[in-house]
């Protein structure tokens, strides 16, 4: 029987950070993957005859820059893309928004639409990089033991003491304002146009199934502008794709002695005494460690590996009642070439383009998730990745891929082996609008709803976020407030996916605070 000091059960970004950062210090690790690949919603894949994709994500907003310094993600091959291109919204007439990171370039786009607004974007800008810079540190650390406080547990609060510091006590007034906010309430505050409105409400809605309108949407917007320094809406492609990501995390990985198994799905953890001591494989193997560390979500993890027979009934019913509700789909689309949209050439083609004309059209599109529908104007962002790289597809033809909102993972009335068609057509109808003939271009088209996410990268209901990212599912009870120290009430067994502190993303933060913690239990025994 094999044994280690962690086993680590997921190989995604999060799965392959907290074993690199074990590995480095000294100890004996192997990650098990069920699938051949590691990555998870990192993936690279191809999709058709000579056309690849990013499977789930096209764009990282911010990497954790401790994990690539202290990983030393550069040197095993992690780039990011030179494109400047931002974030464009179409708004009919040829007239487009563009936000990007020259606020000069930005100013004047906003002005087409209205001069008050570019008049303000400038102290918008700077609102934003405030208020995300009380947020930075707290992502930075493990959340407060509530209600089990002492002493050193407040010490540890001391990175906070900075931009309180730099700020002022008027600014964390005014950041406790914002974050229980809706998206329309905050904008109601900056902006008059609708198209720059559209555009940074659907920041606060991406990967959740709440509508612009819907309260603590202001604090999904600040997650998402995290390590922005102050750019908003930004955007950053790495190198190659997101897979690249993923290479430079297993190189690191491996340059510490980590086993990486993949085709080796996990059973169930096994746990003797409270405590967990090791896993067992579906093939029947077993594997023992002086501590478990899964990187799935914890409805998985504790329903599914461990059983609800080794839960406390208070911790078994928390876990049953996390929050899922995933709405968000993703179509990959084969092209014969460039589609031709309306007022958006090349160069913007290669950002993102969201189809967020107003704040009303995102809080429409949400409604029909709301009785189980997918909607008939979704919201969605696109990229067209074969513009940037171009192994992605055949010389002359090109890739499209869009993330799709409102899909939501429970329909009324049908299921999604049979409702598969009907998003695609949803998607492609929004997509013939604002590029007349785009239907013609279509060789293949793939349709990945939330129950694809769920059975393939193992996503209870297909959420991207292992669990809503909401005020009520934030810091000290993300996921619950007895497992949100990483560490959970089953003894060496932990957390480290997205679904723990501090959330959704491919920024790593979370599998480099969960190796932090374990890192001190490995030293005080």
């Amino acid at each position: 029987m094999k044994r280690y000091d962690a086993i680590v059960v997921g190989g995604g970004v999060n799965g392959l950070t907290t074993a690199a950062c074990l590995g480095k210090s000294g100890r004996k690790v192997v990650l098990l993957e069920k699938n051949d690949t590691v990555g998870g919603l990192a993936s690279t894949e191809q999709f058709a005859d000579g056309y690849k994709s990013n499977t789930v994500i096209d764009s990282v907003p911010w990497i954790n820059e401790r994990v690539i310094s202290e990983l030393e993600l550069e040197s095993h091959g992690l780039r990011f893309t030179s494109s400047n291109s931002g974030v464009t919204t179409p708004a009919g007439s040829g007239k487009v928004l563009t936000l990007n990171s020259n606020s000069h370039e930005t100013v004047r786009s906003i002005a087409q639409f209205s001069q008050s607004d570019a008049h303000k974007w400038p102290a918008f800008c700077n609102k934003i990089a405030m208020l995300t810079d009380f947020l930075e540190p707290l992502y930075g650390m493990t959340p407060l033991p509530i209600p089990e406080l002492d002493l050193s547990t407040f010490l540890s609060m001391k990175p906070m003491l900075a931009p309180y510091r730099k700020h002022g006590r008027k600014a964390l007034v005014e950041l406790l304002r914002i974050l229980p906010m809706c998206m329309l309430e905050l904008l109601d505050e900056w902006f008059e146009s609708e198209p720059l409105r559209g555009t940074l409400a659907a920041a606060g809605i991406r990967h959740m199934n709440q509508g612009p309108m819907a309260v603590g949407t202001a604090f999904v917007f600040l997650h998402n502008h995290m390590g922005a320094g102050g750019s908003i809406r930004p955007v950053n492609f790495i190198d190659g794709g997101t897979e690249k990501l993923v290479s430079a995390l297993e190189s690191s990985a491996k340059s510490y002695g980590v086993e990486l198994l993949t085709g080796s799905e996990v059973k169930n953890i096994t746990v003797d005494d409270g405590t967990a001591v090791g896993v067992t494989l579906k093939n029947g193997e077993e594997v023992e460690s002086h501590c478990v560390v899964s990187a799935l979500d914890p409805k998985t993890t504790f329903q599914g590996l461990v059983g609800n027979d080794r839960l406390s009934p208070q911790f078994s019913r928390r876990i049953k009642n996390i929050k899922m509700r995933g709405a968000t789909a993703r179509v990959h689309y084969a092209l014969k070439e460039l589609p031709n949209f309306d007022g958006l050439h090349e160069e913007l083609l290669k950002g993102i383009v969201s189809i967020s004309p107003s704040l009303s059209y995102i809080e429409k599109a949400s409604d029909a998730s709301k009785y189980g529908r997918i909607s008939e104007e979704p919201w969605m962002e696109f990229t067209v990745p074969s513009l940037r790289e171009e192994s992605f597809a055949p010389t002359g033809k090109h890739v499209l891929s869009a993330t799709v909102q409102y899909a939501p993972y429970h329909l009324r009335g049908t299921d999604w082996q049979s409702a598969r068609h009907e998003l695609g057509s949803c998607v492609t109808d929004v997509m013939e609008k604002y590029a007349p003939g785009f239907r013609n271009l279509i060789e293949h088209q793939e349709v990945l709803t939330p129950q694809d996410l769920e059975s393939k990268y193992g996503l209870k209901e297909g959420n991207l976020n292992q669990g809503e990212m909401m005020l009520d599912q934030f810091f000290f009870m993300r996921p619950t407030i007895d497992s949100a120290q990483y560490l959970t009430p089953v003894g060496n067994l932990y957390l480290c996916g997205a679904a723990t502190h501090p959330g959704g993303g491919l920024h790593c933060t979370n599998g480099h605070n969960a190796a932090n913690e374990i890192i001190k239990h490995f030293q005080s025994v």
